[in-house]
């Protein structure tokens, strides 16, 4: 076995590549890939090792025509019921339609393994490029990434070490909500999350990092559960809350559907918002303007996120250079009667 890499000017890996790392012909690697009962399992092993260390995937494409492209963009998601993602592959299919390009989407259900496998499924159809969510890819994913050597974009957040991404600050977005609602006066502030993906722990370190700067941070106030969001997980969170916490006088929710849970619970106990309890969300999706009172949240830039880095991409696929590798296009408070 050798530690061959990509020879130079190659980036991507090729079954020769394999072949050489193994130390076998590229017919066995062939054989291996496609017939794995032909060769021991010895043999096998070692080969789906290689496989999975060097990042090689193989091109179907390349099996008819070497030079073909796919007109293909691969864009993965972490959910397609979520509107957030909803409305950003709307700008995509929107952006990339027109320009010849048809869409392999893909749900990752926020499972880091999942996109890796839906990651090296798709990258044997050889897409001209992928639009990825967030910077949270497993070590597999990146490896494959490399490997394959295809323009990519990440959306929904921003990166300083050169990748190419469109969004906003997740922190700043979280911060600039809890310092709105310490501004109107409010002091024992509470945050409910779910789901816990990169965005919405950015978001809570925003929140701890306002409250700590005006010295009221105290961990009581805080619940966050990994399940998935939804408008009755708001509710029960808001029981929970006000068990351990109930003097909390305001209560920033990491989305728009908990916020709407935590506000029906209220009505429900008759609990006045914002007299009593004021509360906040995160995405201003439709419904949240016509609750009463109306939920104050932050709106985010969900389609031209879609639309600006599908534009992006057409440059990279296109062979020209960006004017920036990194897109901000920043986010705003909407300050409504529930707080």
């Amino acid at each position: 076995m050798t530690d061959r890499k990509p020879r130079a000017g190659q980036s991507r890996v090729t079954l020769n590549d394999v072949a050489a790392h193994v130390g076998v012909s590229a017919i066995t690697i062939s054989r291996a890939l496609n017939k794995p009962a032909l060769v021991t399992d010895s043999l096998r092993q070692r080969i789906d090792d290689a496989v999975r260390q060097l990042g090689y995937v193989p091109n179907r494409a390349a099996r008819s025509l070497a030079s073909a492209r796919s007109h293909s963009v691969v864009v993965l998601v972490p959910s397609l019921s979520n509107a957030v993602f909803v409305d950003t592959l709307a700008a995509i299919h929107d952006t990339l339609y027109p320009r010849g390009y048809q869409t392999l989407i893909g749900d990752t259900r926020y499972a880091p393994q999942d996109e890796e496998t839906l990651l090296r499924t798709y990258l044997e159809y050889n897409p001209d490029g992928i639009l990825l969510t967030g910077f949270d890819q497993n070590d597999a994913a990146s490896t494959l990434l490399r490997s394959a050597d295809i323009p990519t974009v990440h959306m929904m957040e921003l990166d300083d070490s050169g990748r190419y991404c469109v969004g906003f600050s997740q922190f700043d977005s979280g911060y600039a909500l809890t310092r709105q609602l310490l501004d109107k006066g409010y002091r024992r502030i509470g945050f409910l999350a779910a789901q816990l993906d990169p965005r919405t722990i950015k978001r809570g370190e925003g929140y701890r990092a306002a409250l700590r700067e005006a010295g009221l941070y105290q961990p009581h106030r805080e619940i966050a559960e990994a399940q998935p969001s939804s408008v009755g997980q708001g509710a029960r969170l808001l029981d929970e809350l006000l068990r351990q916490a109930p003097d909390c006088d305001a209560i920033f929710c990491n989305n728009d559907d908990l916020a709407l849970g935590v506000m029906f619970e209220c009505q429900r106990r008759h609990i006045a918002v914002p007299q009593q309890l004021a509360i906040a969300g995160f995405n201003n999706l439709e419904m949240s303007a016509w609750t009463n009172p109306a939920l104050t949240t932050v709106a985010t830039p969900r389609y031209a996120i879609g639309q600006v880095a599908a534009n992006m991409l057409l440059e990279l696929m296109a062979g020209r250079q960006p004017d920036s590798t990194t897109v901000d296009l920043g986010y705003k408070l909407l300050v409504r009667d529930s707080t």
